[in-house]
């Protein structure tokens, strides 16, 4: 067998992107989405929250709120590689990682490279695709490589994978298992728009146009993968104090005794909170982590990790209920 001849770009080794050119860079990717996706401030930036912490995001949301839309305009945004899968209960691993084919022209074997070789991946409706299928996708997120016949290839950094999925649709789809659930950084939900951001999103869509569709032709590159990567780089090195670190890890320790809860975060939970917190300071135009970052992000970096008690759910409690009363009891240091 011999493998493909296209050779993969290499990783650009940048210098670090902090203070006010990383809050400059992080706002001119926000205005460029700005001009085709209305609203929905907290999810947006919740996925550049993942995106410069370099991690992956679960979207959950009912159908028809924009969030295939969302990652479509991130991606104008982004001078990067982007693919899309829509997964369909038929879909099989080699449809997402890619597959050995026979060339008669060489009379031997290539390697043909699925659309898991991009900058950045969306995975559409990742929860109707079978267990298996799921898996092919795990390893991309947690290794950066993919496997094929038994030969491993890396990926392209930065390697960013949005998936989506309906929550209120059972029939025909496969639950993601804990161990997938746990590789993705955040967890976001998606939540109908206000009244006044849906009136604005009608007007721009329908006015004057008979498609119905969203304009992304006036969405600007501003960012190359290695901006991207500068990016993260000054993202992982907002300070974070011991006492605020410290209150991060209690928030996840307390999780996996709390009433109510019949699975707490692991050290990857902590991890996770760290990590993003660094990006949400980021966000907020500061080179140092406070708890209310921490507790701003919580939610989204623990959801997906926790289980509900049996007790809860039959009382038609969510997970963030719980949480909410958790971070009103644990206590956070003193600013």
């Amino acid at each position: 067998m011999t493998e493909d001849t296209t050779a993969a770009r290499p990783s650009p080794a940048p210098q670090p992107l902090t203070g006010a050119a990383l809050g400059e860079r992080c706002a001119a990717i926000r205005a460029q989405i700005a001009h085709a996706f209305v609203g929905q401030g907290e999810v947006l930036d919740q996925l550049l929250v993942a995106l410069l912490a370099g991690g992956h995001v679960l979207i959950e949301g009912v159908p028809g709120l924009g969030k295939t839309l969302l990652v479509r305009a991130l991606a104008s945004a982004l001078d990067c590689t982007h693919a899309r899968v829509q997964f369909t209960p038929d879909l099989m691993p080699s449809d997402v990682s890619g597959h050995a084919f026979y060339d008669p022209k060489t009379e031997s074997f290539r390697i043909r490279r699925g659309p898991v070789f991009a900058n950045l991946l969306l995975a559409d409706e990742i929860n109707r695709a079978p267990a298996k299928t799921q898996a092919a996708l795990l390893e991309a997120m947690q290794e950066l490589q993919v496997t094929i016949e038994s030969r491993s290839f890396a990926l392209d950094a930065p390697f960013f994978v949005i998936a989506t999925q309906n929550p209120i649709e059972q029939e025909g789809t496969y639950p993601l298992p804990e161990a997938q659930l746990d590789r993705f950084l955040l967890k976001v939900l998606m939540p109908y728009p206000p009244h006044e951001e849906e009136v604005r999103m009608v007007t721009n869509v329908s006015h004057g146009r008979s498609a119905n569709d969203f304009d992304l032709s006036r969405v600007r590159a501003v960012a190359t993968p290695a901006d991207i990567l500068a990016m993260q780089l000054g993202t992982a090195r907002t300070r974070v104090d011991a006492v605020v670190l410290d209150y991060a890890v209690r928030i996840a320790r307390a999780t996996r005794e709390w009433p109510g809860l019949s699975m707490g975060a692991g050290p990857r939970g902590s991890l996770a909170l760290v990590r993003a917190a660094r990006a949400q300071a980021v966000l907020e135009g500061r080179d140092f982590v406070t708890p209310d970052d921490v507790r701003t992000i919580a939610k989204p970096a623990l959801r997906h990790r926790l289980g509900l008690a049996p007790e809860m759910q039959i009382e038609g409690r969510r997970v963030d209920d719980v949480l909410d009363a958790l971070l009103l009891k644990v206590e956070a240091p003193r600013q």
